[in-house]
């Protein structure tokens, strides 16, 4: 590489889940520390950073097709740093195949992304797929100026080592953040406008450590104390596992106000001979038990999961109980995939590989199921009254547009700013979203 002036401009382009969601606004945050401006929209950036995930199909070839795509009308392409999942697993290869990448920084090194820019100004490729523990967020700069939801990683990385999935190679062994630098950090979000903060982790209700009194506490007493920060309205966390799902996280969904009523619990499939073939720890059985738990706790939570068919050796019998699951649970939403085998997995060399019409066919009659169930809960909704946090503006003057505490969308009109709470009765319900009419603005007492 040849040396280059410094950029003036970047653009940060993250793909998959909240947790890369969370990295990208960070690595920006970082650019915007050197100096470097976020590129206006519809205009070319100086550098673009590709945040990757690898749970997606394909997901390194269509890192390299977004690559060939940066390339400019004149035959140059800008900085191009690839970050996120795909730069862990791929790392020097990427620089092989990809001359025209300057930089590849896993997600655990992000934070050394102003150093690696150093270089590739001097015209020095430069690749960090490091995985050391929890080091980055001490050097990552503090956050001044947010909108009205905020993500916090309380947690990363993942010890479940489910047959199908990369997570423990690209993100590491689980390891929670200490205490005290969350509450520090939540205080901070808030004092820059956050008035809902969402706790993230690769298996967020693994989240452990010690409070300022010396004792230890979960996830649970870590939402109990967050709802104590002055200012914040609502807490949300995402994702979970069901094997680190406590008591006390139950009792929490009932006692505390701001732990908003929503849970996101994934289960993958309806049958336990794929459960175990997934190596996911529970049955079933005792998933729906847990959900009936909460349900007691707290009788109006949504309900979110996440699926896979297809799983190699799933038969058309066992598909059908994933349906019955469904069916069971009744979800206000849910995320489902089809089964596409990540190498390095112990998945991807099983026995039994599922057809692609197979696969086809099975998530088309789900999604049906799963859409029928979200539009069902919706519906249900309409007569409600409930407080909803603006967001951003909608398509049409004077439209608003923000999440029920369901994490509904919820569109209305009137006078309001970004960051308000206000009162609103559900008034129609369509697949995705929910009108709503204002009651009255929200005294925001928290």
């Amino acid at each position: 590489m040849k040396p280059t002036t410094t950029p003036r401009t970047y653009r940060v382009k993250s793909f998959g889940c909240q947790m890369n969601v969370y990295d990208g606004e960070r690595m920006a945050e970082m650019l915007a520390e050197r100096g470097i401006a976020p590129a206006p929209e519809g205009e070319e950036a100086d550098l673009v950073v590709l945040n990757t995930c690898h749970i997606r199909e394909k997901a390194a070839e269509k890192v390299y097709s977004d690559i060939g795509r940066l390339q400019k009308a004149d035959g140059t392409k800008p900085l191009i740093a690839v970050a996120g999942c795909v730069a862990q697993a791929e790392g020097e290869e990427i620089m092989a195949r990809a001359p025209a990448v300057s930089m590849v920084v896993g997600p655990q090194a992000y934070h050394r992304l102003p150093e690696m820019l150093d270089k590739a100004v001097q015209g020095e490729r430069a690749t960090d797929t490091d995985m050391p523990a929890i080091a980055k967020f001490a050097a990552l700069p503090e956050r001044k100026k947010i909108g009205p939801t905020a993500f916090l990683t309380v947690q990363e990385g993942c010890d479940k080592f489910c047959t199908y999935c990369v997570v423990p190679y690209t993100r590491g062994a689980e390891i929670s953040r200490p205490y005290s630098d969350l509450v520090t950090e939540a205080r901070k979000l808030v004092e820059a406008g956050a008035k809902e903060i969402t706790l993230l982790g690769q298996n967020v209700s693994a989240w452990g450590g010690e409070n300022d009194k010396g004792q230890h506490v979960g996830l649970a007493g870590l939402i109990r104390d967050l709802a104590e920060v002055d200012g914040l309205a609502r807490i949300r966390y995402t994702t979970s596992h069901p094997a680190d799902m406590d008591d006390a996280l139950i009792a929490a969904h009932g006692e505390i106000d701001k732990l908003m009523p929503f849970l996101h619990l994934p289960v993958q499939a309806g049958s336990d001979r794929v459960l175990k073939a997934m190596n996911r720890s529970h049955t079933v059985e005792s998933y729906l038990k847990l959900l009936e738990h909460f349900r007691t706790a707290r009788p109006d939570i949504a309900l979110s999961g996440d699926f896979i068919v297809g799983f190699p050796g799933e038969t058309d019998a066992e598909f059908e109980e994933t349906l019955k699951v469904v069916d069971a649970v009744g979800y206000a939403q849910a995320f489902s995939f089809k089964y596409s085998p990540r190498p390095g997995t112990p998945a991807a060399t099983m026995d039994g590989q599922i057809a692609k019409e197979v696969m086809d066919e099975r998530l088309q009659r789900l999604q049906a199921a799963l859409n029928r169930d979200q539009h069902a809960f919706n519906a249900a909704s309409v007569g409600k009254t409930c407080q909803v946090l603006v967001e951003r503006k909608g398509k049409h003057p004077g439209q608003w547009l923000g999440k029920s505490p369901w994490l509904q969308s919820v569109w209305f009109e009137g006078d309001f700013a970004i960051g308000d709470l206000v009162e609103v009765e559900l008034v129609e319900a369509g697949p995705n979203s929910l009108a709503g009419a204002l009651r009255q603005m929200v005294a925001l007492t928290v």
